[in-house]
């Protein structure tokens, strides 16, 4: 399937990516890769996201290139669909009309791509997107290396995960010394929170719940949790972490 995915690339010149809404930094930075790529490759590309691009990963190389959109306005050689197990999760009218290539890692993926590069043993798509390049044997520049490593590193929880595996971690040595900047990432990523995620961090604090013997914790967030706090949908990210910290077994989060 991947050398099917090469192939269409290489025949088709004209694409739209895109990534499921709530975008993470998988969603995000294994776009921004493709969306190099392509450019690299002759290619044009169109960028597009439901929420756009969250304040933690505005910093990426090429960010400035999404647009924050809920259609697709025109025809595409190929929509390239990435860390998006269903094509609802996507939250763009008009992508059905489109030819798709679905390239993901989760399990739960539908397989809603005209072509579907689903590998649910890679801990990110990242991952799959590192794979592609090196069968390809396209360049991986300094900047394609910045929106990988992002990309690989938080969907692996910086590593953390027990998907995480030993070839990962050659994934991002790989990726560091091909010029990922691991301090700058790292500090924006992991370490500048704005005042509003602590706000909102402290809400959830104050207000989950515990359940079945304290082995579930779960807590909700509203509208409105989210505007008295100043806080966006990126400030939410992360939040779950923090609550299993706590040590219950399942954590349950529902936005509204």
């Amino acid at each position: 399937m991947l050398g099917e995915v090469l192939k269409h690339i290489e025949q088709r010149s004209r694409f739209l990516l895109t990534s499921h809404a709530r975008a993470d930094g998988d969603a995000v930075g294994s776009t921004l890769a493709c969306y190099e790529i392509l450019r690299q490759m002759g290619k044009s590309s169109d960028v597009m996201l439901h929420d756009g691009v969250p304040r933690v990963y505005q910093q990426l190389p090429f960010a400035g290139k999404v647009v924050q959109a809920d259609r697709v306005n025109g025809s595409y050689d190929a929509a390239i669909l990435l860390e998006c197990d269903s094509i609802q999760r996507a939250r763009l009218q008009g992508l059905e009309g489109q030819f798709l290539i679905n390239i993901d890692h989760h399990a739960s993926n539908t397989r809603y791509g005209h072509l579907n590069w689903v590998s649910p043993r890679e801990p990110s798509s990242g991952e799959l997107i590192f794979r592609l390049l090196k069968v390809a044997r396209w360049p991986i520049t300094k900047q394609i290396a910045d929106c990988l490593f992002t990309a690989v590193s938080t969907d692996t929880g910086s590593f953390q995960y027990p998907t995480t595996r030993p070839g990962t971690f050659h994934v991002g040595a790989e990726l560091v010394t091909l010029g990922a900047n691991l301090a700058k990432i790292c500090d924006e990523v992991y370490q500048s929170y704005p005042l509003s995620r602590v706000r909102l961090l402290k809400h959830v604090y104050n207000h989950f719940r515990l359940t079945h013997d304290d082995q579930i914790a779960w807590f909700w967030l509203k509208k409105a949790d989210f505007a008295r706090t100043g806080a966006d949908t990126s400030d939410s990210e992360g939040l779950i972490d923090h609550i299993r910290a706590i040590e219950p077994v399942v954590v349950a989060c529902v936005f509204e």
